[in-house]
């Protein structure tokens, strides 16, 4: 792993992560022989308005029965909605092992293991053939990437032809400075923040038609302001990405209400078909 990779991995790990979701589940006193995806769906979807918008993304194609991956995958959230509700195969690849671990480890527990499978690795460099997926999706990812060509590269790579591109991103809108911490970065050098614009002329060069897309920000913005206004009147969750962002959870997510609500960042959805 080179050292940025390392860095972006810290960031983002937490040891005995399965364990310590174990523990919340078993404290609320669910049956950990009887784990529902609805009794994990709060943490093992790290991204603006979690399962819901999840669940949006996959009603914008025809995503029944295909074959996905997902690049940044995470806990595993989405591949799992996308194996159970549309009866699709998802691999994820993460650069974070713990994140992997955990991930196989909650699909066994939800038994979607046969379904789901998340493997290590750099989505700059995918251990896939050409024309492997029928649709290739990726959430709050490429904020970590600073070579964006060859992320969207490899997922052109990898897409069969016909194929779907999905998108649910957070970009730059404003050229203001950004303030950290944020979920996805503790400081400057962890962040690549781009425009919607310079992502879709990325894409467009490579040879993806857009198909449509949208502005997710207001969705954002409300769904902040709700969970913060929870936090502050019944401290965290008991079972939430809290367990991920410790204890700057309330900040990280402050400091990206904030940007939104000022126009420095947005929030955008989309489809690009090969």
């Amino acid at each position: 792993m080179n050292p940025l990779d390392q860095k972006i991995e810290e960031h983002y790990h937490k040891e005995g992560l399965f364990e310590e979701i174990l523990a919340r589940l078993k404290n609320q006193n669910i049956d950990l022989a009887h784990v529902n995806r609805s009794d994990i769906s709060s943490v093992d979807e790290f991204h603006v308005r979690g399962a819901a918008v999840s669940k949006e993304l996959a009603t914008m194609i025809d995503i029944d029965g295909k074959t996905v991956l997902d690049l940044g995958s995470g806990l595993g959230g989405p591949c799992r909605m996308l194996a159970d509700e549309f009866n699709c195969t998802a691999t994820g690849i993460e650069l974070s092992p713990e994140f992997v671990r955990t991930a196989n480890a909650l699909s066994k527990l939800v038994g979607l293991e046969d379904k789901t499978f998340f493997i290590q690795g750099n989505a700059t460099r995918l251990p896939f053939e050409d024309n492997s997926f029928d649709v290739v999706w990726t959430q709050h990812v490429q904020m970590n990437i600073p070579d964006k060509s060859k992320f969207y590269g490899e997922a052109y790579r990898v897409l069969k032809p016909g194929g779907h591109f999905l998108y649910y991103d957070i970009f730059r809108k404003d050229d203001g400075a950004i303030q950290y911490p944020m979920p996805w970065a503790a400081r400057e050098s962890l962040s690549f923040l781009i425009k919607n614009g310079e992502m879709a002329q990325i894409v467009e060069d490579l040879g993806l038609q857009p198909i449509s897309k949208t502005d997710q920000t207001q969705a954002g913005i409300e769904f902040f302001t709700s969970l913060l206004k929870k936090i502050n009147e019944y401290g965290p969750p008991k079972i939430g990405l809290n367990l991920i962002m410790g204890d700057s959870t309330v900040s990280k997510l402050t400091n990206l209400l904030d940007h939104l609500q000022k126009g420095l960042l947005m929030l955008e959805s989309g489809v690009y078909q090969k």
